[in-house]
């Protein structure tokens, strides 16, 4: 019997190898192209329901974005899953790589605003003490005016529509009848129909010289840069919040669909897309924020100057410290003409009883060289010599330099604070030609092997690789852009409005001198290389090395006063010698100089006639 199939079996032998061959193969397929890698896919991304998943591929299954031969793991549920998480999680990327740019804006738009607080509160506190020290008997009732004129100071830095010009004088109107009625003439009430005449009349009757319209240009030419950097910077979030919430079109969302999950549909989950693949359909999609490119590079480049404008040469620091000096001498201006202020108030609101106190200031604080000139004419009588000495040795130490910043080892400071700023600036100037290529880095492509080219494999993407921005995008072989993304192109309009806005209200703006061009502040105010400005550690104040200082100022902006040699700092050691704008001048030079250069001249002439 076993004879008899012997026979058999060896004339049948090669069919039964290749139909074993044949099942084997079937078998091996079937597995290989079953839907187990494409669930597991779907649930781990999160795309939708896993029910929607078949277990074996289909091969009638009708679908409108992953066509192709052969059997499919897709269906059209999916497809509709695709879009939505294919969108969901390309906005995630583009929030990521927002994310630090977004930051750096708000993070030191607040520290910014932080730090003019800072130099607001410490020169309202220089203010308040003086007037507290010195001027006792008015301090009480000034203060809430001081406080007044700082909250001014601090919503305009902050973007309000308020003039600085108009808060200083409104804070010299309300000065006015204070100074007449306790410091003028002491004991009048000042109340009622009185104080509002002293107030309408003070600009007209000028008491206090020309004082407060320096101290109001220095002011408003200091602080007008540091607002516009903070509103330059909430124009840059606008635009960033923009982009995090841009809106993908239809083409767009196709192309990512075909670019990220058909290759799923045929089993292949993690094969990546090819680089070139990638940015095509990237810069489709992004050709809108692309257009952003080039007004940002402007935008970075006008945030450089107004920062260079605002912390260079602590022209905002000296402007407040210099309040105090201004006030101070406003209030010895009046008193030294008392009697010809009071005579033009009898005249103008006829409600003065008291006769005038003479020609000496009641409370004398601080003994100038010289009056500035105004349009007043000079009292009838000045002080003495001898009193004059007197008022500088009882108040010399209000003369005294005072730092840029309380302490040495304090970096935070507002040229440090800019200089880090500008620091992380220079990183995103590109950001928006930038983020379709960071959008198709790292593991998202694959380059060097076999990639997805959206309908197949290959070994490199064979299609024109597209430029970014619109125009670019006609020649894009993978997402059609029909029309610009319209909130886009509303950002990018305003952007160069505002750009053009601040350069024609700034018009000096490009000219201003960085510090790059001064050496990196590391050497420019004559200190070593190892130590700048901030920490205090200039020459010493004999004002010959502050020339560095000294800049030609703008066209239409105030000339500030820069450091002087007015006296040198025990604590801390080696301070920027600063002296008040404004400030009287120092008793040692003030007092003898004057006397040498008249006793001079005395000579001179005693020479000449003999």
């Amino acid at each position: 019997m076993s004879r008899g199939i012997c026979p058999r079996v060896k004339s049948c032998g090669p069919f039964w190898i290749v139909s074993a061959l044949v099942l084997a193969a079937s078998a091996v397929g079937a597995d290989a192209h079953s839907c187990h890698e494409v669930r597991m896919a779907f649930q781990l991304r999160q795309v939708g329901p896993l029910h929607r998943v078949p277990e074996t591929p289909g091969t009638d299954v009708d679908l409108l974005v992953c066509k192709h031969q052969g059997p499919s793991c897709c269906t059209r549920k999916m497809e509709e899953n695709y879009q939505f998480a294919v969108r969901r999680e390309t906005l995630h990327s583009i929030h990521s790589y927002s994310y630090e740019l977004e930051h750096l804006l708000s993070g030191h738009s607040d520290a910014f605003r932080d730090m003019f607080q800072y130099l607001l509160s410490f020169s309202q506190g220089h203010l308040s003490s003086l007037l507290e020290q010195t001027y006792s008997s008015l301090s009480r009732r000034a203060l809430p005016h001081v406080n007044q004129l700082f909250s001014s100071l601090s919503l305009y830095l902050r973007g309000a529509n308020i003039s600085v010009e108009a808060s200083v004088h409104q804070f010299f109107n309300n000065l006015f009848p204070l100074a007449y009625t306790v410091l003028i003439n002491p004991g009048m009430e000042g109340g009622g129909e009185m104080g509002d005449c002293l107030r309408m009349i003070r600009q007209d009757v000028n008491p206090f010289g020309p004082h407060p319209a320096v101290m109001a240009q220095e002011l408003a030419g200091a602080l007008e840069a540091g607002r516009q950097l903070g509103l330059a910077m909430d124009e840059g979030l606008l635009v960033m919040n923009a982009t995090k919430h841009v809106s993908l079109s239809k083409e767009c969302v196709r192309g990512l669909v075909k670019m990220v999950y058909c290759s799923h549909c045929r089993g292949l989950t993690l094969i990546k897309p090819c680089p070139g693949y990638c940015l095509n359909v990237m810069r489709g999609c992004l050709a809108s924020v692309s257009e952003l490119d080039q007004p940002w590079r402007r935008y970075v480049g006008l945030l450089e100057q107004l920062t260079h404008a605002t912390a260079g040469h602590h022209s905002l620091e000296l402007a407040l410290l210099g309040v105090r000096g201004h006030v101070n001498e406003a209030l010895l201006y009046t008193q030294l003409h008392g009697p010809l202020v009071t005579a033009t108030v009898d005249k103008v609101c006829g409600l003065s009883t008291a006769e005038p106190t003479g020609t000496q200031p009641t409370n004398p604080q601080v003994t100038t060289s010289s009056v500035t000139s105004s349009s007043l004419p000079p009292p009838p009588a000045a002080p003495t010599k001898s009193m004059a000495e007197q008022w500088m040795g009882q108040f010399a130490h209000l003369r005294s330099s005072f730092p840029l910043k309380p302490s040495k080892n304090n970096r935070h400071s507002l040229k440090s604070l800019s200089r880090e700023f500008l620091l992380y600036l220079q990183r995103y100037k590109s950001f928006f030609a930038a983020l379709p290529e960071m959008m198709c880095e790292g593991e998202t492509v694959v380059d060097g092997s076999t990639c997805w080219v959206g309908n197949d494999l290959a070994e490199s993407y064979g299609g024109r690789v597209v430029g970014n921005g619109l125009h670019a995008q006609r020649q894009n072989p993978e997402v059609k852009v029909r029309v610009p993304n319209p909130v886009l192109a509303e950002v990018k309009e305003d952007l160069e409005r505002f750009i053009q806005e601040t350069h024609e209200a700034f018009p000096k703006l490009g000219q201003i001198e960085t510090w790059d061009e001064l050496g990196s502040g590391e050497t420019e105010e004559g200190g070593s290389g190892d130590c700048d400005d901030e920490d205090g550690c200039q020459a010493s104040g004999d004002g010959q090395s502050q020339n560095s200082h000294t800049q030609p100022p703008s066209e239409g902006k105030p000339m500030v006063r820069q450091p002087g040699g007015d006296g040198a700092q025990k604590s801390p050691p080696k301070p920027p010698s600063v002296k008040v704008i404004g400030g009287a001048s120092p008793g040692g030079w003030a007092g003898p100089w004057s006397l040498a250069l008249l006793s001079s001249a005395a000579l001179c002439l005693q020479w000449t006639l003999f």
